[in-house]
């Protein structure tokens, strides 16, 4: 099961650089503007992602901050949000590889954000959600991304061609 949360992961970060890559060449009032989307802009959608994930690792972990609501701009800056991405997907790594069968077969007891209240659940399902959400979101930078730059200049994020490029999660090891 370790092995399965590896992979994404790795997946994740490595969609986050891609992401992150495409929106770096996205001029500022395109990547800023509100496009209707859940979060408005592609700006606004990058930092969800960024807030969702720093929630749920402080639930995993109780380690760091808990930013006050799921639409909070945590950095208004392109880099330093690209920054933090990239700190975010090595601290997400590093828990990830500390899990053992122990951990992974255990409870998780948190607050929930919109609608306090206490939530304990297995974490292997709760992982599953948070690796889920990322790719949520991402799926809505995406379609952004796309409506601003077109499809050959956005990248693809489909998991089998990380698979395919890395060679993680092509084998059957537990």
């Amino acid at each position: 099961m370790k092995s399965r949360y590896q992979m994404f992961a790795g997946y994740n970060a490595w969609c986050n650089e891609r992401l992150y890559d495409a929106a770096a060449l996205v001029p500022d009032a395109e990547y800023r503007a509100d496009r209707g989307a859940f979060f408005k802009s592609l700006h606004g959608t990058l930092n969800h992602i960024l807030v969702a994930d720093r929630i749920w690792m402080r639930r995993f972990t109780g380690v760091g901050d808990v930013p006050p609501s799921l639409d909070t701009i945590l950095h208004d800056s392109f880099e330093d949000l690209r920054s933090a991405r990239r700190s975010q997907d090595v601290l997400i790594n590093r828990y990830i590889d500390g899990l053992d069968h122990e951990r992974l077969s255990g409870t998780l007891r948190y607050k929930t954000v919109t609608n306090p209240q206490v939530i304990e659940q297995p974490l292997a399902p709760a992982l599953d959600h948070f690796f889920n959400h990322q790719t949520h979101h991402r799926g809505q930078a995406h379609a952004l991304l796309t409506s601003i730059v077109g499809n050959d200049k956005t990248p693809s994020f489909d998991l089998i061609v990380y698979q395919r490029q890395t060679g993680v999660g092509l084998t059957n090891v537990g």
